[in-house]
């Protein structure tokens, strides 16, 4: 697997803790309309980080697992723009009534989010484990 310098490796960091601190003041209802913001800079800045490291091997299971990884970070990407929906409404023009777009799109994110965070734990456990089997040569 392709190592991140020590920038990268920051910039890493930042994003995931810029995710953490925004959907936290989000739900606490503190200054949403920056925050979601910040929440989408955050997420890109994680998920760019994320897919520049590169999995070279021929391990099918860590490629499968680095496609799921990249299914998380699209869907940290929409929950952020979810997040920003659900503090300006833009996408209630898109629907026919308030009472559908309340139904299907309002507060999505969050189970957007949460589906994203089991996927990113789960795949980067199994990530690791499986690399470190590769090294013993199993």
């Amino acid at each position: 697997m392709k190592k991140l310098n020590q920038l990268q490796s920051l910039t890493f960091l930042l994003g995931g803790a810029l995710m953490v601190l925004s959907a936290g003041c989000f739900v606490f209802m503190w200054q949403q309309k920056v925050v979601c913001w910040s929440f989408l800079l955050g997420a890109v800045l994680f998920t760019v980080m994320q897919s520049m490291q590169i999995y070279e091997g021929r391990n099918f299971v860590i490629r499968r697992l680095k496609n799921i990884q990249a299914l998380a970070n699209l869907s940290f990407i929409i929950a952020a723009v979810l997040m920003a929906d659900t503090a300006y409404g833009f996408l209630k023009d898109l629907f026919s009534s308030y009472i559908t777009y309340y139904q299907y799109v309002y507060n999505k994110w969050v189970a957007l989010l949460l589906l994203a965070a089991i996927l990113e734990l789960y795949t980067t456990h199994r990530i690791d484990a499986e690399l470190k089997k590769e090294e013993k040569g199993v």
